[in-house]
């Protein structure tokens, strides 16, 4: 069973085009706006789009503390929002960002640096040790 999400104060317009996942969500992928590193996967209701456009910082939604939470508020790790876009099916959010320090809960700059699965196209397809 899936709750009513809160409710919003995204444009209309833009809400009637998202495609979101049954509990409402959208995956936001965060990248560095001038190297296009990809920092971070989090997950977006229409509030959390919503405070995102509106703030020019990111905020999502946590699926474990069930409650918003923005960028770098407890971490001093900020996102700030340079750009944001819909893919072509408008099921994710790309959020271009100028983030300062580490944007993943580990500390590490990314979240996708301690588990590289192939390097450098390198691989049959069997998870690769090296890094």
């Amino acid at each position: 069973m899936t709750s009513t999400p809160p409710p919003s104060s995204l444009n209309p317009e833009i809400a009637a085009r998202l495609k979101r996942s049954a509990d409402g969500l959208l995956p936001a992928i965060a990248q560095q706006y001038d190297t296009g590193e990809v920092l971070m996967l989090g997950w977006m209701d229409d509030e959390a789009l919503h405070r995102t456009l509106t703030t020019g910082r990111c905020t999502y939604w946590s699926r474990s503390r069930q409650e918003y939470w923005v960028k770098g508020d407890t971490s001093g790790h900020f996102q700030w929002v340079k750009s944001v876009a819909l893919d072509c099916d408008a099921d994710t959010v790309l959020v271009k960002v100028d983030q300062v320090g580490a944007a993943c809960h580990t500390g590490a700059r990314t979240c996708f640096d301690a588990d590289v699965l192939v390097k450098d196209g390198a691989g049959s397809g069997a998870a690769s040790t090296d890094q």
